[in-house]
């Protein structure tokens, strides 16, 4: 390497990216793409080493996609960037120092020059008795292969055992919150549900019970009142339940309690009413934070106000309260979905480059092209403006659409391949609950040290005559040596 070539490498900006999901993973993704090489160093720093495609999820919980398919491994498709498996807790901004924590080893910091705030959102909860204790989100791959594996372990103690409440609480499955989330994950599971009775001659359609409950007067809110009030009826016909303007008032061992006085006993408690900005990364820094607990930033991605920004900082997805132009946004924010964080940051990742270059950065811009769900196989629901699809056409539209989303051709030929098969073979009923302790087994059956018997008190120390030592050398060897010791 020469000298100049070691002078250009050292003068160029590192730009640190905060966070590897959607916006994260697309603005280190695309900049690779218009970086030119020696231009900027990259580094994005994530406590996981893959992106999750969380549409996809509900799918995962409901068996049809396999859980490594909808994720995308950060080092396999980003070939230029440096990437940290490892948390941001603190961003001293005025300093352009942020505090890297890993896994393993002591936390350091790490200086930068521009820096990217994608660190998402998390599941929003109440202080609500037994929901921490006893419910489960649906932010996550692990959390949904944790909700597949839990309702077929369920199902399988069900149909070990006679009718009666134990057998009900088994097979009854409440999710909380009528938003997209909750709907796609309540129809998958609904629909889940109903393939495996065929494969348990124990139990009957009756025996499941699906409980959603929702604290608006209606479900999907993305959608018009008339699309809103047909996936009601739909989800009716097939056996499920919706409780409207319902709130949870508690969920002590697995009881939900309602505001109507309800009670459910559940095994299975799936909770996706809301999510908020990672309050870890937002109040462990010191950029500016709106009233809703996000990122402040301007239409141009950069953070800080339409009059004013803040140098070298830059914020995208669901941590961010990006204005949305089109008006189309709930109180002129962008909502926190996929459509806006992939859009925001291969945006931003242009705008980013735009600004290293002197150039002036563009407004975010986009129009909401609708919404897509899927209520589990063959079934969907697709709204955009005033029209409307519903059934076997709108669940078409939902897998081709997120289909072709899902980032790089690798992961698209995975899930279609895995779609295709499941056509032809049905989807894998298999339950692994058993990962969640995988050292049980082994432990049950691992062969240990005995314990070790007391040792019996050491004689005194006194010369033994020559007569003695037969029986000197009958006693254990632990009394043995202490005393020969001794004599010596």
């Amino acid at each position: 390497m020469t000298e100049s070539t070691v002078a250009k490498s050292a003068a160029a900006p590192k730009i640190l990216i905060v966070g590897g999901g959607y916006a994260g993973f697309y603005t280190a993704w695309k900049l690779e793409k218009h970086l030119r090489k020696g231009e900027a160093e990259v580094t994005m720093v994530d406590p996981l080493p893959y992106m999750t495609y969380q549409p996809f999820l509900p799918e995962v919980a409901a068996g049809s996609i396999e859980p490594r398919h909808a994720v995308v491994a950060h080092r396999r498709h980003l070939k230029r960037a440096n990437v940290v498996t490892a948390k941001i807790t603190g961003i001293d901004h005025a300093n352009k120092v942020a505090a890297i924590t890993p896994a393993m080893g002591e936390p350091y910091e790490f200086a930068y020059d521009q820096i990217v705030v994608t660190a998402g959102a998390v599941s929003r909860t109440f202080p609500i008795p037994g929901i921490a204790d006893n419910a489960i989100g649906l932010k996550t791959i692990e959390e949904a292969v944790a909700v597949r594996d839990k309702l077929l372990s369920n199902f399988d103690k069900a149909a070990s055992i006679p009718a009666g409440p134990e057998r009900d609480r088994l097979l009854t499955v409440v999710v909380v919150g009528g938003g997209f989330a909750g709907i796609e994950a309540f129809a998958e599971l609904r629909s889940f549900a109903s393939s495996l009775i065929a494969k348990y001659p124990q139990l009957s359609f009756d025996d499941t019970h699906f409980h959603l409950i929702e604290a608006m007067g209606r479900i999907m809110p993305e959608v018009s009142l008339k699309t809103s009030e047909w996936v009601l009826k739909d989800l009716a016909k097939r056996g499920a339940n919706v409780h409207l303007d319902t709130q949870v008032k508690g969920a002590v061992d697995g009881n939900v309690e309602l505001s109507t006085g309800e009670v459910i006993p559940s095994d299975l408690i799936v909770w996706t009413a809301g999510v908020m900005a990672n309050p870890t990364v937002v109040r462990g820094g010191d950029l500016p934070v709106e009233e809703r607990g996000r990122i402040q930033t301007r239409a141009d991605l950069r953070v800080g106000t339409p009059e004013a920004f803040v140098e070298g900082a830059w914020a995208a997805g669901d941590v961010s309260a990006v204005p949305d132009l089109s008006g189309g946004g709930v109180g002129g924010m962008c909502v926190p979905n996929a459509q806006h964080a992939v859009r925001q940051a291969k945006l931003l990742a242009k705008n980013l480059v735009a600004v290293l270059r002197g150039e002036t950065p563009k407004d975010y811009f986009h129009k909401n092209l609708g919404a897509v769900a899927g209520l589990g196989l063959y079934n969907g629901v697709f709204q955009s403006g005033k029209l409307a699809l519903k059934g076997f056409v709108a669940w078409v539209a939902h897998r081709g659409y997120h289909g072709l989303a899902m980032p790089s051709w690798e992961r698209k030929w995975r899930v279609l391949w895995g779609w295709w098969n499941n056509l032809w073979l049905g989807r894998d009923i298999v339950g692994l609950e058993a990962l969640q302790t995988p050292r049980a087994v082994f432990e049950e059956f691992a062969a240990r040290p005995r314990p070790v018997a007391d040792a019996a008190p050491a004689p005194a120390a006194v010369a033994a005559p020559a007569a003695s030592k037969p029986a000197a050398a009958q006693r254990p060897a632990a009394a043995k040596k202490p005393a020969e010791a001794a004599a010596k």
